[in-house]
């Protein structure tokens, strides 16, 4: 079974909103805490970030992915 580019990317796009909701929950829970008094668990921010930039990896693998090829070119990593 031959899976092409363009349906990889459509499922990363996928895996791409499920890291943003995931990164939203950290950021709900950070400002439920200061809305209670409390100070946010460091630990929320920090885990906040690193999904982020999961979320910004896997949408530019969706980029190149999706992105047309033009007939003869080789892209970053050859034929």
């Amino acid at each position: 079974m031959a899976t092409e580019p363009a349906d990889v990317a459509d499922r990363l796009e996928g895996i791409a909103e499920e890291l943003a909701d995931l990164a939203l929950d950290r950021l709900h829970r950070a400002a439920d805490a200061i809305r209670a008094g409390d100070m946010p668990d460091p630990a929320l921010a920090a885990e906040e970030k690193r999904i982020t930039r999961a979320r910004r990896a896997v949408e530019k693998a969706v980029q190149l992915l999706a992105a047309p090829r033009m007939p003869g070119s080789q892209g970053e990593d050859g034929p």
